[in-house]
């Protein structure tokens, strides 16, 4: 059984889709009664033709206030519900109704292995890069659940292709001395590199960028073209407590912390 909530957008649209389904009746009722009267206007009946005028009419009298209905029944104040907490709230409640782990984190909701952000000013939801109009609970729920059935599309080595060029030019920069030693570079770093030009941040979130690095520890692929292993110590390894460490809600909706990332030359057997 779905949650719907008497004040949420699932309720209002579920109310508005009741009376657009009256008005299709009502519309269907004018057609018919149209098409009789143009079988009467055909075959020159004309004791039908009067009767058949005045249904016709009494008919697309209905629709229009059905309509009217229609119209002034949506009255729900979408914009600023969208823009508010109980939108967010109300598809964390859908999603457990209809079987879907979504999980909360940093204003973002995260679908494994999609990252969910809520643009009220455009009433839409962006999962991923792609935007989503269809933004009803249930539907939006739904369309979750079907992306999760498809395959991955995330390429764990292009992707590690991306950190070693940029874990490469961070450990240059600091003396050749550093080099093929497996330095630990921060994630923060890394990240800082790849988004350095005028609005990348928000092409490509650090939240987008932990999850990333999290799909890719998942995948496990380790080494580089050049044949480079990666590893990625932990916080305890680098600052103390979580400080600088990237945060990230697995699969499972755990709470899982990165700090930085080495590379080193992979050893002959």
């Amino acid at each position: 059984m779905e949650y719907v909530n008497q004040n949420s957008l699932e309720k209002a649209l579920s109310k508005t889709e009741a009376d657009a389904d009256a008005t299709l009746k009502a519309a269907n009722a004018v057609v018919s009664s149209l098409k009789k009267l143009r079988s009467s206007i055909k075959a020159g009946s004309l004791r039908e033709l009067k009767r058949t005028i005045d249904s016709s009419e009494e008919a697309i009298a209905a629709l229009k206030q059905q309509f009217s209905n229609t119209k002034d029944g949506w009255n729900f104040d979408a914009e600023n519900y969208i823009g508010s907490r109980a939108y967010l709230e109300e598809i964390l409640e859908m999603s457990k109704s209809l079987g879907v782990t979504i999980f909360e984190q940093d204003e973002r909701l995260y679908c494994y292995p999609f990252l969910i952000r809520i643009v009220p000013n455009e009433l839409a939801v962006q999962i991923d890069k792609a935007k989503e109009k269809r933004i009803r609970p249930s539907t939006l729920v739904t369309h979750l659940k079907s992306l999760q059935n498809k395959p991955v599309r995330f390429k764990p080595e292009a992707f590690l292709e991306s950190l070693f060029l940029a874990y490469d030019t961070l450990i240059k920069s600091r003396g050749r001395g550093q080099v093929g030693r497996g330095s630990v570079v921060t994630l923060r770093e890394i990240y800082k590199l790849l988004t350095l030009l005028p609005g990348q941040t928000k092409e490509y979130s650090l939240q987008e960028f932990a999850r990333d690095i999290y799909l890719l520890d998942r995948s496990g692929v380790t080494e580089t073209k050049k044949g480079c292993c990666v590893t990625m110590p932990g916080v305890s390894s680098g600052m103390r407590g979580t400080a600088g460490a990237i945060r990230v809600i697995t699969q499972e909706g755990r709470d899982k912390l990165y700090y930085g990332i080495s590379f080193s030359e992979a050893k002959e057997a």
